[in-house]
């Protein structure tokens, strides 16, 4: 259908364009916090997506939340713009307790295959017309959906050895293919953890891959569900995205949290939230770009080690900061747990000496790395991604940055104190394995602009107005059925999280929308009809997180 409100995207458009666009299949309103919220039928959904899409310009499905309550099923569908993400709109999809079966969404948006794949798993809401309905986080066989109201967590998982059969079966041929399946991972270097890749061969070239997840599934949900909003949640974001990143998990919970809460930051604890966040990624770019120099050829003297050694710094630098090297538990509602560490012109002086030599080692890095012949021909035009089927499965940071998308939640959709900082977006529009390595060293680049401007304001800040923690109530209880998605650029991309409180000091709902999930649901379309050596080279470049993508 067309309504006539075909606009450039960016272009705001209001509940009533809204409403009108979704005609009489908006059955009733429910707004969340930062979206307005549409009530639609099962059947009518990819009518409904597809008109948010096309007409309005919702170009990016953010993350799919699946719930169950005591009378009915629920799908939400959080989309935003690639243009600007700060326009959002939720889309609810309730079913029956008797028969949850709602319409796929995938025909409209491509991610949403992983997304209705693990709400099926967990939740138990079939998603009629999916292309490939099967559990994707736990076995086949296993009986029950964790998340669902009925499921007995202390029933025992009784398994069969025929059912269970052991998937590394003796080679055989079949007389009426030509092809070869391939067992790659889960226990393999090359598959940044435990990933298994069923990877199907026309001779060297590779026809079909099916990244195989959910090794490495930790309820990690399901805890944050368990835990108070005030004390108990926070030390678990560190532990998603465990190789640097601890910081900027840590901000996605509490972004989340305080906006619901309705919570300030004081202005102080902004600016030293934001200096630790771009440590966190100019840490977690070094571990990627040294872990994909190994991937690429095998150099693991000299790029693995000198990454390691330079993300060694930043390190310490944390460690002097919060007290931990990886699991860092910094973050507080309302702010950081405490000021920089005393004395305090001694770890400034220590960070501006790291900063300092940061363009000599990225120099380094172009030298040894990007200027080297054989990485030139492993990378340049391998693992394509076009800019359109990057947002069809919903890539962010520099995966999506790499393929030329131009969407960076720092700036477009502001938090912490970015907005008062001079620093560039970085993209490359050659949509391989080169650019998105590009990206992130010059990412490295800009996050050292942030920090340097950002000790330069911790260090003139006046000593009474230091302040690292606005008051918050010890007990916090959000009013029932507050609903609310609210995301921060991590190091992989936006991760978000969907929270819908219940009137208790713990969440009714917690839903954790992973950048590596997204991008890892991309590989197939990067890897088809290339070689298998391509094929490592496009999964290095997604830069992964096995504790992010299966929580």
């Amino acid at each position: 259908m067309s309504t006539g409100l075909e606009r450039d995207p960016a272009i705001e458009l209001s509940d009533d364009d809204l409403e009108a666009l979704l005609g009489d299949r908006a059955l009733a309103r429910d707004d969340h916090l930062n979206a307005p919220g549409f009530v639609v039928r099962p059947d009518d959904v990819q009518s409904v997506l597809s008109d948010l899409r096309d007409e309005a310009g919702f170009d990016h499905l953010a993350n799919l939340t699946a719930q169950q309550y005591a009378d009915r099923y629920e799908s939400i569908y959080h989309l935003r713009k690639y243009a600007d993400p700060t326009q959002e709109v939720s889309i609810v999809v309730p079913t029956t307790t008797d028969d949850p079966v709602s319409q796929s969404a995938e025909p409209v948006f491509r991610t949403a295959d992983w997304h209705e794949r693990e709400a099926f798993d967990l939740v138990g809401i079939d998603y009629e017309g999916h292309p490939d309905p099967r559990r994707i986080l736990l076995p086949e066989t296993w009986q029950g959906h964790p998340l669902s109201e009925d499921y007995n967590q202390e029933k025992p998982q009784l398994v069969t050895l025929s059912e269970h059969a052991n998937p590394v079966q003796p080679d055989h041929h079949d007389d009426e293919s030509d092809t070869m399946f391939l067992n790659i991972g889960p226990h393999h270097p090359a598959t940044h953890g435990v990933l298994h890749i069923e990877t199907v061969l026309d001779g060297e070239t590779v026809v079909d891959v099916d990244p195989d997840i959910g090794y490495l599934h930790r309820c990690e949900e399901q805890m944050c569900q368990q835990g108070t909003y005030r004390h108990q949640i926070m030390p678990y974001p560190d532990r998603w995205d465990y190789v640097s990143a601890g910081l900027l998990n840590e901000w996605a919970y509490a972004r989340t949290a305080e906006d619901l809460a309705d919570i300030e930051v004081p202005e102080y604890a902004q600016v030293i939230r934001t200096m630790g966040a771009e440590l966190c990624r100019i840490a977690s770019h070094m571990l990627a770009l040294a872990t994909f120099a190994l991937d690429v050829y095998g150099d693991f003297t000299a790029i693995f080690q000198y990454g390691m050694r330079d993300r060694e710094v930043v390190q310490d630098i944390l460690e002097d900061l919060t007290g931990q090297r990886l699991m860092f538990n910094y973050f507080r509602l309302g702010g950081v747990a405490w000021d920089l560490p005393e004395p305090r012109k001694e770890f400034i002086e220590k960070t501006r000496d790291f900063l300092d030599g940061l363009p000599a080692k990225v120099d380094e890095y172009h030298d040894l790395l990007t200027g080297n012949e054989i990485f030139q021909v492993r990378t340049h035009d391998t693992g394509i991604l076009e800019p359109e089927v990057a947002k069809q499965y919903g890539c962010t940071g520099p995966v999506a940055r790499g393929s030329g998308i131009d969407y960076d939640l720092r700036r477009d959709d502001p938090y912490g104190y970015y907005d008062n900082l001079e620093w560039d977006v970085v993209t490359e529009d050659g949509c391989d394995n080169y650019s998105r390595v590009l990206v992130r060293m010059q990412e490295v680049e800009e996050s050292a602009k942030i920090i340097e401007q950002c000790l330069d304001l911790l260090e003139d800040w006046p000593e009474d107005e230091r302040t690292v923690q606005s008051n918050v109530p010890r007990t916090l209880k959000p009013d029932a059925d507050t609903e609310i998605y609210r995301a921060v650029e991590g190091a992989k991309g936006e991760l978000g999280i969907y929270i819908r409180s219940d009137g208790t000091d713990k969440p009714g709902r917690f839903k954790i929308r992973s950048p590596c999930f997204h991008n890892l649901s991309a590989l197939p379309e990067m890897s088809e009809g290339e070689y298998i050596p391509d094929l490592i080279a496009s999964l290095g470049s997604l830069d992964i997180v096995l504790g992010e993508v299966d929580r």
